[in-house]
């Protein structure tokens, strides 16, 4: 009997010390940004405030989340609505995203993955840093007819506790594009200081 309850007591110690580590290794981050206007790789969408919620759950190095973005001009306006897994390899970040916009469908084609449909776009990313300098490289892989690839190089001018800013120049082809060809698409600066941020951007193609 008394061999059972020590059995008892170290088992339910067991499982007590296990969720605990599991609720600490595991990290779930909520937040949501308000921003004049949604600007992505260069392309202004929408030229209208957005409110961006976003969720994610971190296991180790392997996060799950989604990140959306809702124009304030409602169904006038753009909105997307993102899932996204990624990880680490080393010093090389590795990511997948599924962009949904909804705008090139209709509110029933959130299961619409045709190639052509546009509706779905899964993008690939390469991500890595050192010191001050960034890349990123991104491909489409399915739901892009032009199947664009982006490449974005950064450098950090300098940063502390409260204050930050970089240069950034991004290049693209495809939907980046007027044309279709290779060409910069986004260069600027960004700057952020506690919880607000301001970029300046311009785009050479457009």
């Amino acid at each position: 009997m008394i061999q059972r309850k020590i059995l008892r007591r170290v088992l339910a110690t067991t499982i007590v010390a296990l969720f605990t580590l599991s609720a600490s290794y595991a990290q779930l981050s909520l937040g949501a940004d308000v921003v004049s206007r949604y600007l992505f790789r260069g392309t202004d969408y929408g030229n209208a405030a957005s409110i961006q919620p976003s969720i994610s759950y971190s296991l180790g190095n392997i996060e799950i989340g989604a990140w959306s973005s809702w124009s304030i001009n409602g169904a006038d306006g753009f909105n997307e609505n993102d899932l996204y897994i990624s990880t680490s390899l080393g010093p090389v970040g590795l990511a997948l995203t599924d962009y949904f916009l909804p705008v090139y469908g209709g509110e029933d084609d959130f299961f619409n993955y045709a190639d052509d449909a546009g509706v779905h776009i899964l993008e690939i990313s390469l991500s890595s840093s050192v010191g001050a300098f960034s890349v990123m490289g991104t491909f489409n892989i399915s739901g892009d007819v032009y199947d664009s690839k982006y490449l974005e190089l950064g450098y950090e001018l300098f940063s502390n506790e409260e204050t930050s800013a970089g240069l950034i120049a991004g290049l693209g082809d495809g939907y980046y594009t007027t044309d279709g060809d290779f060409n910069a698409v986004h260069v600027g600066v960004n700057a952020s200081r506690d919880i607000y941020s301001a970029s300046y951007i311009i785009n050479p193609d457009s």
